[in-house]
């Protein structure tokens, strides 16, 4: 896991161009800590640097920029090439590669290159990765991203050059970069609390894809190509797609129990000390159970509460680490532990980003570090075999909702509201204790107020799964710019048929929420201390498993990830996991009303000059006024104004 820049820029001096790549290495150490490089070919006004966090081969072998042994390619890379062993054994059968130096991944990989070309080398690694390549023969430079978007990349021109990297600080270390807003990127991040791809906050600076390469020429006029995809969700390599399709769920509980243990197996590979992030629910339970018993040493695990929450489930974790027998590390949080936390976010982040789950993975994070340089994680589970409410309710509640005339489904709305106002008017804690007692989430009574609202102002089911997964559902109400965006679906939803309304929501959240809130939040907080993460349930195999999957073993009459919640009980008693899920949930609603409250007041009354003019303070006063008096609960939206206000005063503050 490391930290990747660079630019090309034939018309900067010599003596700019080193002093650039310098300052861009450094602005991105605290990604590689461990050692840096650069390489600069003058002549062609080419820049490359790189930091280090050693995992695999830590000695000078495993040092980058690295060039390949033809002498063609210059590699700076970031990630982790999982299965890079068997890669090097096929190299050494077909007689494709030189005596090694070392034993790096990255050797590996720019060995795949010389011997079958780029393409066909990233699309046999399997792992988590941002790779630019130059070709010193045909002055290119090819961009390449993950199949799942775990590792970041942006890129752009910059000026009159091309500049990359695994940070958006590290680009405006570039003398030309000018920072002008995009206005998209605003009314997005409003509305989903992220910036989805490829945009980013800045002008024709973008996020690559997940899947994706791009190829930037600097032969002739400098040019940047369109992204190219390497990867079919669909596809089904290396495993049986029909024989999953047909097979029961015990034999494909079978099937993916050797998957996962091989995907574990490779991800435990490391040179450094390795533990696991553990929440308590299915996802990282199982992670941690398949590690636990891949091992004779006790795993190390950590895990995050909220001291005095109803949202804490750091109990829960505490509970599986006992019967696994873990060594295990908890860490209680409370709004003075995020309020200490807020001024490093518009840093650790670089552009608006507003899940509030960010908070306790900072910290834990930061604790997690402080034993192990390695952390597995179960991000991804939900997303692909069916683990959130709205997969399991949204279809149903559409197939009613859609029978009705238009305006009875507005009046589900108001329905919603008097519900919320009920809940912030006193009977916030008698339904906590009820929720409890009936095995329910804290936040039912939010969530279905959200389904309520999200009918009401639907016409048809794709308009229904955006305003679900919306924060703010019209961004223009705050916004003084423009009007009407909307991000278009990545597949056009299905009509009829529940089933593949659910499938369709899961891929969805696949290609735009996975990889632009849940995958940004964990490098971000992870890398901000230099931990590295790995998410097993992301690896293509299993992806490709989860695809393949017959619906109604994803989803069953007890709800979400049928699969994984009946292998999780061969590990597992029963009751130890009987409880509702809850998610990584922070109790933003009270922390605005009680430790963050000034510092949040103070940037509302900035609104206007903060965001210079794009927001309407008005707007976000008035509610702000009114989550202050209970008469909403307003923490999500006003957490993204806040984190966009945030960031808007560290920009100010630097220039």
């Amino acid at each position: 896991m490391c930290g990747i820049a660079g630019l090309v820029a034939p018309s900067l001096a010599s003596v700019d161009l080193k002093a650039t790549i310098n300052a861009i290495e450094q602005s991105i150490f605290h990604r590689g800590p461990d050692s840096g490089g650069v390489w600069v070919d003058i002549e062609d006004g080419v820049a490359l640097a790189h930091r280090r966090l050693a995992i695999v081969d830590l000695s000078d072998a495993g040092a980058q920029p690295m060039e390949s042994h033809s002498g063609r390619y210059q590699l700076t890379y970031n990630g982790e090439i999982y299965n890079h062993l068997e890669i090097r054994r096929r190299l050494e059968d077909e007689r494709n590669v030189p005596q090694w130096r070392g034993h790096s991944d990255t050797e590996t990989l720019l060995a795949a290159v010389d011997a079958w070309g780029f393409e066909l080398a990233l699309k046999r690694c399997f792992g988590m990765f941002a790779i630019a390549l130059w070709d010193k023969k045909l002055k290119t430079l090819t961009l390449a991203r993950d199949r799942m978007g775990e590792k970041p990349l942006y890129y752009g021109r910059v000026g009159s050059g091309l500049a990359f990297a695994s940070e958006l600080k590290a680009i405006r270390c570039v003398p030309e970069f000018d920072g002008k807003l995009n206005q998209t990127a605003v009314a997005d991040f409003l509305r989903f609390s992220y910036i989805p791809d490829p945009l980013s906050i800045y002008e024709g600076i973008h996020k690559l894809k997940p899947g994706h390469f791009v190829v930037l020429s600097a032969a002739g006029e400098m040019s940047v190509g369109e992204p190219t995809s390497y990867f079919d969700l669909q596809a089904a390599e290396g495993i049986d797609s029909a024989q999953i399709a047909s097979n029961a769920l015990d034999e494909n509980i079978q099937y993916l129990k050797g998957i996962l243990n091989k995907v574990v197996n490779d991800q435990m590979l490391s040179d450094v000390p390795l533990g696991a992030f553990l929440s308590g629910g299915i996802d990282s339970s199982l992670i941690t159970a398949v590690m636990q018993a891949n091992t004779s040493e006790k795993v190390k695990t950590f895990s995050i509460g909220f001291s005095g929450s109803r949202f804490d489930e750091s109990p829960h974790a505490l509970a599986v680490a006992r019967y696994l027998r873990t060594d295990h590390t908890e860490f209680h949080v409370g709004d003075g532990d995020a309020l200490a936390l807020v001024g490093d976010l518009p840093f650790i982040f670089d552009e608006p980003f507003a899940d509030s789950s960010q908070l306790p993975t900072i910290l834990l994070s930061r604790l997690t570090r402080k034993h192990v340089t390695v952390a597995m994680s179960g991000d991804g589970g939900d997303e692909l075999f069916g683990g959130y409410n709205r997969y399991v309710l949204g279809p149903k509640v559409w197939k009613r909702a859609e029978r009705l005339p238009g305006f009875a489904r507005r009046s589900l709305g108001f329905g919603s509201a008097i519900a919320q106002r009920l809940m912030t008017g006193g009977m916030g804690d008698r339904w906590s204790i009820l929720a409890s007692r009936a095995k329910l989430p804290v936040t039912t009574v939010d969530r279905l107020g959200k389904f309520g609202d999200a009918v009401a102002n639907a016409d048809d089911f794709e308009k229904f799964y955006r305003n679900i997964v919306s924060t703010w559902r019209d961004p223009y109400r705050l916004l003084r710019t423009g009007g009407g965006h909307q991000r278009c679906s990545h597949r056009k939803s299905p009509m009829l048929d529940m089933s593949a309304r659910a499938e369709w929501m899961m891929e969805e959240d696949i290609k735009g929420y996975l990889p632009g809130d849940i995958l940004v939040k964990v490098d971000r907080s992870a890398m901000s201390v230099a931990l590295e993460t790995r998410a097993p349930f992301l690896d293509p195999r299993i992806v490709w498993f989860s695809q393949c999957l017959p619906f109604d073993q994803k989803i069953g009459a007890g709800g979400g990830k049928l699969i994984l919640r009946t292998m999780l009980n061969r590990y597992f008693p029963e009751e130890l996991l009987e409880r509702p899920k809850q998610g990584f949930s922070v109790p933003m609603d009270e922390w605005l009303r009680s430790g963050l409250k000034d510092w949040g007041g103070d940037l509302i009354n900035r609104a206007d000059e903060l965001s210079q003019g794009i927001f309407d303070g008005r707007v976000a006063d008035n509610l702000w006024q009114r989550h202050q008096s209970k008469r909403v609960n307003g923490g999500a939206e006003l957490w993204t104004v806040l984190m966009y206000l945030n960031w808007a005063d560290a920009q100010l503050t630097n220039d």
